[in-house]
C-alpha cells in the first residue's frame, strides 16, 4: 500500500510580506518558506500509519507543484521520514492547475492513499484537495481529524455540527484533513537530514490542464487606526463612536 501526500510551499506566518513597485505580484525576496501546516500534520499521519506494529504501508511519497525553490521544504519532508518526493516543475496559477498536474502524474503513478492539507496557509483556497478527488475519479472524505488501517480497510472519522462522523471508504481514496489528524509535526535530526540528500526527488515536467484564473493586482489592507481610550463614565461617546466611525450600530 503506498501513500501520496500532497505538500503546498507557503510562506512562514512571521514572513513580512511585500508587494513589487507596480504591486503586480508579491516580492518573493528574503521569504522564509517552510511546508503548509495541514499538509505537515498529513505527513505526519501518514509516517505514524507507517510505523505502526504490522503496517502495509510500503512507502510515503510527498508531491509539490514549483519551481527549484520549493526543495529545501521538499527535503525537510524527506528528512521527517518519507521515502521519496517528486517536484512539477512550473509555477501554478491557482488550485485548479494544482490539482490537475498533481492527477495528471497520479494517473500514470497510481497511489491507494491521498492525503492534502485541508487548505493551505497562504491563499486559504480549500479546494485542491476536492478537485484532485474528481480530477481522479475517486471517493474522497473532507475535515477528515482521524485516520487509521484496520488491517486493509481505511476507517475516517470527521467533524461535523455537533459531533462526530465515522466513515470507511474503499482504497484508492483522497482524504482532505485537518487540524486533529496528529498532534504535533516532526522535527527532523540530524540523521534524518543526512538521509534526505541521498533520497530520490523527482523532477516532472507539467502535464496537466492551465489554471482557469489570474491575479489582475494585488493591495496590501489598509491601515488599522490607532486605539482611542474612552473614559468608562463616557458611555455616550463610545456609543457616538461605535455609531458614526465604527458604523457598527
Amino acid at each position: 500500500m503506498k501513500i501520496l501526500v500532497c505538500l503546498s510551499n507557503v510562506p512562514d506566518t512571521t514572513t513580512k510580506i511585500k508587494l513589487s513597485a507596480d504591486q503586480s505580484s508579491v516580492d518573493m525576496a528574503g521569504v522564509q518558506w517552510v511546508i503548509n501546516p495541514w499538509d505537515e500534520l498529513a505527513l505526519t499521519r501518514a509516517l505514524d500509519l507507517k510505523e505502526k506494529a504490522g503496517s502495509k504501508i510500503e512507502s510515503i511519497t510527498v508531491i509539490t507543484v514549483g519551481e527549484s525553490y520549493t526543495e529545501p521544504t521538499i527535503r525537510k519532508a524527506l528528512a521527517v521520514g518519507a521515502d521519496d518526493a517528486v517536484r512539477i516543475n512550473m509555477t501554478p496559477v491557482d488550485d485548479y492547475e494544482v490539482a490537475s498536474n498533481i492527477a495528471a502524474y497520479v494517473k500514470e503513478n497510481p497511489y491507494d492513499i491521498i492525503l492534502s492539507g485541508i487548505e493551505s496557509s497562504d491563499y486559504n483556497g480549500s479546494a485542491v484537495g476536492g478537485m484532485l478527488a474528481e480530477f481522479l475519479k475517486m471517493p474522497s472524505v473532507s475535515s477528515v481529524s482521524f485516520l487509521d488501517l484496520e488491517g486493509d480497510e481505511p476507517l475516517l472519522k470527521r467533524e461535523i455540527p455537533g459531533g462526530t462522523e465515522t466513515v470507511k471508504v474503499p482504497i484508492p481514496f483522497v482524504a482532505i484533513v485537518q487540524k486533529g489528524i496528529a498532534f504535533d509535526p516532526r522535527i527532523p535530526a540530524m540523521r534524518g537530514i543526512m538521509m534526505a540528500r541521498k533520497k530520490p526527488l523527482t523532477v516532472v515536467e507539467p502535464a496537466g490542464e492551465a489554471g482557469k484564473s489570474n491575479f489582475s493586482g494585488f493591495a496590501m489592507p489598509q491601515a488599522k487606526a490607532k486605539v482611542k481610550m474612552i473614559d468608562a463614565e463616557n458611555a455616550g461617546e463610545l456609543i457616538r463612536l461605535l455609531h458614526e466611525e465604527a458604523k457598527v450600530i
